[in-house]
């Protein structure tokens, strides 16, 4: 077989992206907070970056002019004001209190110093160091501690913890037993109801009839077979619902007041704002630098393209990197923008008159309305939030799937969502509707809705089903 070589000339078109539209689409789809990290760092990392100085009235604060200088160290530090960085060393020191003469108790207290919230084990673990226990015993109490979950509960058999510990259950057990002392009271309980007695027993319920119902009939209690609780107690009914209320107090994750759900915080990027009959949007820009070129370091452009052709390129693709960050947070202020006002558009209904009257919308409608690729603004509403006369809402929270309805127009599923909370928040305590009852209801009113899709929004809003409401007292 002959080899040869030969020179073929082909024609295609290929998709390339350039840098400077991978950094719009990098910049696009973040998240505020994260925008102002990136700028932040390329602050520090491109010197062609500075950033601009605004007056109180808005205005840019331009560069005072000054008469050129063909030594750029010299113009650099004309920029510094000598008195004022070093105003804390020319005058004359003096120490603000002298030896002897400070008061501790002017010091903050010791609560107020501390960075973090005590967690559950750190708290249980506190409690263990003061009982008069041997290393063994502290060690079989660590592990213990160690095998209860954010809710309190202890998650392990002792018969595991004994074995992991190479002691005797009974060692475990009267450990464990001590633990179960502990606050908050309740914690270390293997089940519900051993955390219900704990609490019991510490309570003024101790001996009553609440005492009587956890401990011995405590399955009727978790079946709601209440008739059977009243007929075995010969109690009536008020008295009944009486000592449920009693045990509602009682906690039952005694671990929860040590495990708070973390904080989330929010920035919007747009707020929306009715003013008179309109409404205005405005972009966020609090926090984020205003960008511009510096001139000092273009002026050196201009030397070293003369005498040093290397960093006369470094500056170069500094300026272009520069540029290209500047137009890419123009062109997201501009994206971002267009895509509020689209949602406006679309869903002043919702605006004016609440949950109930939000539209159905997909992106391919912000798309076509705003004149960009529908992935463009998938990137845009992704992880931004807008700032409304109603609350805030993630920019996503507006796009929703479609419910045929009778009149024409579809309804969103938000605003299907919205009207099952409101006939369950209104329904009869003893007799709750059912999803079959809440199909026929929606149907009256147009919506055109299947039982299974009920019961999949009424689950998606936390809502129990018709059985599972209804009161049986």
């Amino acid at each position: 077989m002959a080899l040869e070589q030969r020179l073929n000339l082909r024609l295609s078109q290929k998709l390339v992206m350039t840098q400077s539209l991978q950094q719009a689409i990098k910049l696009l789809q973040m998240s505020r907070l994260e925008l102002v990290d990136s700028v932040q760092q390329e602050l520090l990392e491109n010197p062609m970056l500075e950033e601009a100085e605004y007056d109180d009235d808005g205005s840019k604060d331009e560069e005072p002019k000054k008469e050129k200088s063909d030594d750029p160290l010299e113009n650099a530090m004309d920029q510094i004001d000598v008195d004022e960085y070093f105003q804390d060393y020319l005058g004359d020191y003096q120490p603000q209190y002298q030896k002897g003469t400070y008061d501790f108790a002017d010091q903050p207290p010791f609560e107020n110093i501390v960075t973090k919230a005590e967690t559950l084990h750190e708290h249980l673990e506190k409690q263990l160091g003061l009982l008069p226990l041997n290393d063994i015993g502290y060690g079989i109490g660590f592990e213990i501690i160690g095998n209860i979950n954010d809710d309190g509960y202890l998650i392990s058999e002792l018969e595991e913890i004994a074995e992991d510990t190479k002691v005797s259950l009974d060692l475990v057990t009267e450990v464990w037993t001590a633990i179960r002392e502990f606050d908050p009271t309740g914690v270390a309980s293997r089940n519900l109801r051993e955390c219900m007695e704990m609490q019991l027993a510490y309570s003024e319920w101790s001996g009553s009839d609440v005492e009587t119902i956890l401990l011995e009939h405590f399955e009727l209690l978790a079946k709601e077979k209440y008739k059977e609780l009243m007929a075995k107690l010969s109690i009536d009914r008020e008295q009944l619902i009486a000592y449920l209320e009693v045990i509602k107090t009682f906690e039952p994750k005694p671990g929860r007041a040590f495990a708070p759900t973390p904080t989330r915080y929010i920035e919007p990027d747009v707020y929306i704002q009715k003013v008179d009959d309109e409404y205005v949007i405005q972009l966020n820009d609090e926090g984020t630098p205003k960008l511009r070129v510096s001139s000092r370091y273009a002026k050196m452009a201009g030397k070293a393209r003369k005498d040093d052709k290397e960093a006369a390129a470094y500056i170069k693709d500094k300026f272009k990197s520069a540029m290209w960050l500047i137009k890419s947070l123009d062109q997201r202020n501009r994206t971002i923008y267009k895509v509020a006002e689209s949602l406006v558009r679309h869903q002043r209904d919702f605006f004016e008159y609440g949950v109930e009257y939000m539209k159905p919308l997909v992106l391919r409608e912000i798309a076509d309305d705003i004149g960009m690729h529908e992935s463009t603004v998938s990137r845009v509403v992704n992880n931004k939030y807008v700032h409304t006369p109603r609350g805030v809402f993630e920019l996503k929270y507006f796009f929703r799937s479609g419910i045929s309805s009778a009149y024409g127009d579809d309804v969103s599923s938000l605003a299907v969502k919205e009207k099952i909370r409101k006939l369950t928040a209104d329904e009869s305590p003893t007799k709750p509707f059912s999803d079959a009852t809440i199909v026929k209801i929606l149907t009256r009113e147009g919506i055109e809705i299947a039982r299974r899709t009920v019961a999949k929004y009424r689950e998606e809003l936390g809502i129990p089903s018709s059985s599972k409401r209804k009161r049986k007292l």
